[in-house]
């Protein structure tokens, strides 16, 4: 069992840098792959990034070179580090985890994960 609280989300004007930290409760985190989504109002929820317990990484396209995901394992924490922000990037960020056994399977997808946050606003004006 893991429960996932979230923070740092709030509003930035476009340029601007947010990092975003996902606290996880519960034993066996370094075995967790970690995954940030997000979701506009009318819109469905999608894949930001992710990163395996081998510390892997997998970003959409949209975002490359702009956010960077990392996790600390003795803080059972993952981060979104988020620069050069755009206001198509306005969201609620949503953290979710799911246990692996082996560094493999799919991170893009909703369905793979087991837990999720509560979900944190990002806002970013024009």
């Amino acid at each position: 069992q893991v429960q996932l609280v979230e923070s740092g989300g709030g509003s930035v004007q476009a340029g601007g840098s947010l990092r975003l930290s996902c606290a996880a409760s519960g034993r066996t985190f370094s075995t967790y792959t970690m995954g940030w989504f997000r979701q506009s109002p009318g819109k469905e929820r999608e894949f930001v990034a992710a990163i395996r317990w081998s510390g892997n990484i997998y970003y959409t396209d949209s975002v490359k070179g702009r956010f960077t995901i990392s996790r600390d394992n003795a803080k059972n924490t993952v981060y979104l580090q988020m620069n050069s922000l755009k206001p198509e990037d306005t969201a609620v960020y949503y953290c979710a985890a799911v246990r692996r056994q082996y560094d493999r399977g799919v991170v893009t997808t909703q369905s793979e994960y087991d837990y999720w946050g509560q979900g944190t606003q990002v806002t970013v004006s024009s």
